[in-house]
């Protein structure tokens, strides 16, 4: 079986995307056939795994899929593989409650060993005593190895290696990186600037992956890594139903928010992707039976959507033709709203957008809402019958300024199983919300409270 394991970090912000950017590019570059994945809810980062591996990457989430979807996620990731790196997200031991979603919990489903990435710009010895923490903290996760991020030079390297020789001598230093500002990634309000638009993104992932080769012991790194311990022998499966037969997905900087995992279960169970851009002012096919809007960036191009009436057009009369029994649409997040009546930018300018549903969303007054989200359908649709339960996340900054009249899509609650409430709406076979489906759910396992 193909030997994998899993960068993480004490912290977010500590360098575990710059350093598992790099390693896959040294690898590959290497020519070895190296697949990645990424733990938790996140579209920006896999997309720079893709672009710097040569591969897709897969998302790994404990808490949101279903065992037999993880397992068939990880099968996955062996395919010609001859090592697969996976990103752990926030700290190690954050995740979606206190006990559940982290990548810890990963580690502890795969027994993949994990790599810490440590960020000693502010400390020397000191971080002897946090990697013995972490390397402790729990019984059933093996941190195998250490690399420091942001060292200030030789003698800061030479105490960080005696201390953690003192203290953990069972755990290697793998490696160190220098303090280096031409290694930093640029961001906006929903985490990095996507791969796709980096401005020089082969550049600087050819300036990370030379760092590694330089500062990192791969070989040694190589050595940590152990097949996943359930043999990943799930065969694939659909983690959400497919919405038509024929689904045209919009693809481009505004929408670029997909699961590769959902659209491949789509075909994986018959149904035939037909991508198609938005901002380049492409309809969606025309013998489409369903259209699917996934998140993305649409408060950026919102005037460029607004204007491009072939999409605008095409997109109503997809919906036309689903009140007779044709086009289903459906929008996640970024595509529910290009679905509403209008769009204000961060500017205070207000866009029309499709007026396939009653919402009106703004941008003009930002406010964070984030976490993972538990669904009921509260009505019968081509995700469901009502009362089946689905998981996902919500990450996003708008303010819903009118959001109905009109049947709910969902009833909603947090990972505690606190109620949230009503989201999204249905109008026919038009649906959508803020809400980003991961999988599906077993009704046994949910309690809303």
């Amino acid at each position: 079986m193909t030997p994998g394991l899993i960068v993480a970090a004490p912290a977010s912000g500590s360098g575990k995307t710059l350093f598992t950017l790099g390693l896959l590019r040294h690898l590959a570059s290497s020519g070895v056939a190296v697949a990645s994945a990424k733990t938790g809810p996140d579209y920006i980062d896999p997309a720079f795994h893709a672009a710097a591996s040569g591969r897709p990457c897969l998302n790994l989430d404990p808490w949101a899929m279903r065992p037999e979807t993880l397992a068939a996620a990880a099968r996955a990731l062996t395919a010609n593989t001859e090592v697969i790196v996976c990103e752990g997200v926030m700290g190690l031991f954050d995740g979606a409650t206190v006990t559940e979603g982290s990548t810890a919990d990963l580690a502890e489903i795969t027994g993949w060993p994990v790599v810490l990435v440590m960020d000693v710009r502010a400390q020397a010895a000191s971080a002897a005593a946090v990697l013995r923490g972490f390397a402790t903290h729990r019984p059933g996760v093996r941190v195998a190895g250490v690399v420091f991020n942001r060292v200030g030079g030789e003698r800061h390297t030479d105490i960080l290696r005696e201390a953690c020789a003192l203290a953990v001598p069972e755990i290697p230093v793998i490696g160190w990186l220098p303090r280096e500002q031409s290694l930093a990634l640029p961001e906006r309000h929903l985490g990095l600037v996507q791969a796709l638009e980096h401005p020089d993104l082969e550049a600087f992932l050819e300036h990370a992956a030379g760092m590694i080769g330089r500062h990192i012991d791969v070989a040694a790194l190589r050595r940590l890594a152990v097949p996943e311990r359930g043999g990943a022998v799930a065969s694939s499966c659909a983690p959400i139903r497919p919405i038509g037969q024929r689904i045209a997905v919009a693809e481009d900087a505004a929408f670029a928010f997909s699961y590769p995992l959902v659209i491949e279960g789509w075909r994986t169970a018959g149904a035939e992707v037909l991508p198609f851009s938005p901002l380049a002012n492409a309809a969606p096919a025309a013998d489409a039976d369903a259209i699917y809007l996934p998140g993305g960036y649409p408060e950026l191009h919102a005037g460029r959507l607004a204007a491009n009436d072939r999409f605008m057009e095409g997109l109503r009369a997809s919906a036309a033709r689903g009140a007779t029994g044709g086009a289903t649409v459906f929008g996640e997040c970024g595509g529910y709203m290009v679905l509403g009546e209008g769009l204000v930018d961060g500017d205070g300018v207000r866009h029309r957008m499709s007026g396939l549903l009653p919402l009106e969303t703004s941008f003009a007054d930002r406010r964070l809402h984030l976490g993972y989200r538990r669904v009921t359908l509260e009505a019968d649709c081509p995700l469901g019958p009502a009362g089946s339960y689905l998981r996902g996340h919500e990450f996003h900054y708008a303010t819903i300024v009118r959001e109905g009249p009109g049947q709910p899509l969902f009833r909603c609650a947090n990972a505690g199983g606190h109620d949230l409430g009503e989201a999204g709406r249905v109008a026919g076979r038009v649906m959508g919300s803020f809400v980003h489906l991961i999988d599906a759910e077993a009704a046994a396992s949910v309690g809303l409270a």
